[in-house]
């Protein structure tokens, strides 16, 4: 007789149905299926920005269904400011740059809260500018 289960948990303990539900909540969405929706859109858009060690490190930290869906993605050449990821992912999902402004903020407050401090840190150094704010965070300046 075969069981049904819950996923396995990230290393932070949250599935991909947390994530959703977390999702779901911050955005507001009426439907787990429009919180998915986002949530691929917004992962994939993700996922086409960063590269290298930092990539890697989010991917595991995520659900394995939204680390697939970060990975599958090849990383663009020329990265992305903050409000030109949200001007690219509004163009690609024929929403409006209000309403994708905050699709992105409620995913990518679930990914942060993911990630942790030390690994969004990183990540943030790694991105251009206008990223910390599409996380919830207070703009992340770099050292000279």
């Amino acid at each position: 007789m075969l069981t049904l289960r819950e996923p396995a948990p990230t290393r932070a303990g949250m599935t991909f149905h947390q994530m959703l539900e977390r999702i779901r909540y911050e955005g507001a969405y009426p439907t787990r299926e429009r919180a998915e929706h986002v949530a691929h859109a917004v992962l994939a858009a993700l996922g086409r920005q960063l590269t290298g060690e930092e990539r890697a490190d989010l991917a595991t930290c995520l659900p394995p269904e939204a680390a697939l869906v970060l990975t599958g993605q090849i990383p663009d050449g020329q990265p992305l400011t903050g409000w030109g990821f949200v001007k690219e992912l509004a163009t690609r999902t024929g929403g409006t740059p209000a309403t994708t402004r905050w699709d992105t903020g409620a995913v990518l407050d679930a990914v942060g809260h993911l990630a942790g401090p030390g690994l969004l840190n990183r990540i943030l150094t790694q991105l251009p500018p206008g990223y910390a704010l599409l996380f919830g965070r207070a703009e992340h300046i770099q050292a000279a």
